[in-house]
């Protein structure tokens, strides 16, 4: 099976769109959004990180290429949470028709692909590099949205699941994966406003079997593919959508990663953050001899360092290396200092040695 994960990374040809990187929003720890359908949690998001239809293009033939705000407009934000491996999403469309009435495909549809490493390549069956392989059922399920992933998400979703996931793997649309909440007051047919709220957790490799599956690492900094499409139904009794919108302006966007778009993870902003903070992490590098590697991860104009290891000893050096000479639970505290202020960090038993 990785072997075909390595045989995708292979034939990775980069990224869409290459004179641009979109951005993903780090939401603080204590305003995480709550998935209500409600826009007001997103409000402290600059509009700088905000996508609107001028992005998009139209890219099927015969469909036009021609932005009327008055039959779609749409305009999504993208956010993340440190120490979370979600994407959240805020999409607000407004339409002058809501197609909604039937249980399949035919539906209004907000689609997105996620490729949370950059592996690139095709996702779905119908692309697989081998010809002989894309009609065999087996390739769904080996190969289809495995490391990559593709979310048709009904907008709105009446009498049905909020999403379909394009792959083997539709356990990913659930908590504690996934989850959904739309607001909007207009029946099928009509026009009005639509917000829709959302997360999605994007995978490495995500098979049929959760278990086995492993989350994608989001980390500051990072970069990773996204993209995404609105698919715009304006007549009930046609067959085809009337638009497909896309962010990559390349219509295999839905089935190919390396036609995505490059997003990157941003940092906190520093408004949320006090000029000094204190922060620090651990690893036991030789548990028999109780050697522990301390690392500060301390954010701010720092100058100085002190560490109080919990054994009656300290250190000045910034990433200290301590041999604890007898077994037990310890305190360790980090104080640092700068010209903006100085602050500490304790942690309390989190060190414990034999």
């Amino acid at each position: 099976m990785h072997s075909v994960c390595l045989l995708i990374a292979a034939l990775s040809i980069g990224l869409e769109r290459p004179d641009v990187e979109y951005q993903v929003f780090q939401f603080p720890a204590n305003q995480i959004p709550r998935i209500d359908g409600d826009a007001d949690d997103w409000s402290i998001v600059p509009e700088s990180y905000t996508i609107g239809t001028k992005e998009l293009r139209e890219t099927v033939i015969g469909l036009g290429d021609k932005h009327d705000p008055d039959n779609l407009d749409v305009q999504v934000n993208v956010g993340w949470v440190k120490g979370l491996n979600r994407l959240y999403f805020l999409y607000e469309a407004q339409d002058n028709y809501w197609d909604f009435a039937r249980g399949d495909l035919h539906n209004d549809i907000f689609e997105i692909v996620v490729d949370g490493d950059l592996s690139g390549g095709p996702l779905i069956r119908q692309m697989h590099p081998n010809p002989k392989l894309r009609d065999k059922l087996d390739t769904h399920f080996q190969f289809h949205g495995v490391h990559a992933q593709n979310y048709h998400i009904f907008t709105p979703a009446e009498g049905k699941d909020w999403a379909m996931v394009w792959g083997a793997q539709p356990w990913i649309k659930d908590l504690p994966y996934a989850n959904a909440a739309c607001k909007y007051n207009f029946k099928h047919g009509e026009s009005g406003k639509l917000v829709l709220e959302f997360f999605v957790t994007p995978f490495d490799y995500a098979p049929p079997n959760p278990a086995r599956s492993v989350p994608s690492k989001l980390v500051e900094d990072k970069k990773i593919g996204l993209s995404w499409a609105v698919l715009d139904y304006d007549d009930e009794q046609a067959e085809r959508y009337s638009g497909f919108w896309n962010l990559s302006h390349k219509t295999t966007m839905y089935g190919n990663a390396s036609d995505l778009v490059a997003f990157r993870l941003m940092p906190l902003e520093k408004r949320f953050r006090k000029p000094v903070e204190a922060d620090w992490s651990f690893q036991v590098i030789n548990r028999v001899n109780r050697d522990v590697a301390f690392r500060d991860r301390s954010y701010g104009d720092i100058t100085s360092w002190r560490w109080e290891f919990g054994d009656g000893t300290s250190s000045t050096e910034r990433h200290p290396t301590h041999h604890y000479k007898k077994p037990g639970e310890f305190i360790v505290t980090l104080h640092v200092e700068g010209p903006k202020g100085k602050a500490k960090l304790a942690k309390i038993w989190d060190v414990t040695l034999p």
